[in-house]
């Protein structure tokens, strides 16, 4: 099990919030683990197959089992999905173009000056001009007022080109957050952070317009490598608003039996040994061990942590929560970290604004 002192701060890490870390910020408190083998090629039979975008259920999704007896686990590779997602998000907005003469639109309003943030904002731009969404962006000074934010987002709000708005966070510190992400027209919510929407999220037989993105992605993956989660147990390790709850609120709707590792879960690894699908969105590099995870679990690692590695060009190397190295010869799939949970984050985005572009438009 972790020490105490490593789970007293699951709840609030950086890398739920899905912040890239810079070398300097290199957790001390991390858990020796070797750098994850060569990855394995996903054969050409499991490649999933393309999917339409509109709400299925879990059981649309029949790829055949990810377990591969006496192998190591099955790469769940979120670099090949999220371009299939990119594909068919473009292909529709083609389609919806040639038919309304519409196209969707993204709001992006950056606040400050971190490098991070800026490369986040510059890859979703690129990435809506790859799809045909049409780019909208407000970058403000660090000392920008809440009044200057709320101001932009309303102007968003009444433009009917504007399909999403996107706060990018983190926010500086004057500013209140909850104040700023509520000021977002519900329905172009395309974070998922309104808490309406987190509240139809939380409601049986209710669906929210938007699902926050990362979450989404997870369970994209899941569906799409045809990963069995009705009646399963699932374990969510971290309870971020971002990730963590959602991601849990998902499975559950998803109508598996799901419970929440956080900071003050006594005996998680023990917990989290009894899980089918174990999704860890904590921020702790190499976390979960080997003895974790129960054989032939399906696990998804949304953590991005920096480790020191003397022999990499930047002085540090990216890993997940999970120690790839023990648990992918036990889980039957597992996400590598980088190119897996992280690309779904921006291709879940493109889908959401695609999806509030055509019940604007009334486009089926």
């Amino acid at each position: 099990m972790a020490p105490p002192s490593l789970l007293s701060d699951l709840s609030s890490s950086a890398t739920a919030r899905l912040l890239p870390f810079r070398a300097s910020e290199a957790a001390t408190r991390i858990f020796r683990c070797h750098p994850p083998p060569s990855r394995q090629p996903i054969p050409s039979n499991s490649v999933p197959t393309r999917l339409t975008l509109s709400r299925r259920s879990s059981s649309s999704f029949v790829f055949g089992a990810a377990t591969d007896s006496g192998a190591s686990a099955k790469v769940i590779d979120g670099k090949l999905v999220s371009k299939q997602v990119k594909d068919e998000v473009a292909e529709e907005i083609a389609t919806m173009k040639a038919a309304t003469g519409h196209v969707p639109g993204l709001a992006v309003i950056l606040v400050g000056s971190r490098k991070d943030s800026q490369t986040y904002v510059r890859n979703k731009k690129k990435a809506c001009e790859a799809v045909g969404i049409k780019s909208f962006e407000v970058n403000l000074p660090e000392d920008a007022t809440e009044e200057e934010v709320i101001e932009h987002i309303s102007e968003f709000n009444n433009d009917s080109s504007v399909h999403g708005i996107l706060v990018q966070l983190p926010l500086p510190r004057h500013m209140n957050e909850e104040t700023i992400l509520g000021a977002v027209n519900i329905e172009k919510d395309v974070d998922g952070f309104h808490p309406l929407n987190i509240g139809r999220l939380a409601m049986q037989r209710r669906y929210p317009l938007f699902v926050p993105c990362t979450p989404k992605g997870c369970m994209e993956l899941l569906h799409r490598y045809g990963v069995e989660i009705k009646g399963k147990r699932a374990v969510v390790i971290g309870r971020s608003n971002i990730v963590g709850m959602p991601a849990a609120l998902l499975l559950q709707k998803a109508n598996a039996t799901v419970s929440i590792v956080h900071s003050n879960t006594k005996n998680p690894e023990e917990i989290t040994r009894q899980a089918d699908i174990v999704i860890s969105a904590v921020g702790v590099a190499n976390l979960v061990r080997g003895s974790w995870i129960k054989p032939g679990a399906t696990v998804i690692d949304v953590g991005i942590n920096p480790v020191d590695d003397a022999e990499s060009p930047r002085g540090y190397r990216l890993v997940g929560d999970v120690c790839y190295e023990e648990v992918s010869k036990i889980a039957s799939a597992i996400t590598p970290v980088p190119g897996g949970v992280g690309p779904m984050t921006i291709a879940m985005l493109l889908s959401n604004t695609l999806e509030s572009a055509k019940r604007a438009y009334n486009f089926k």
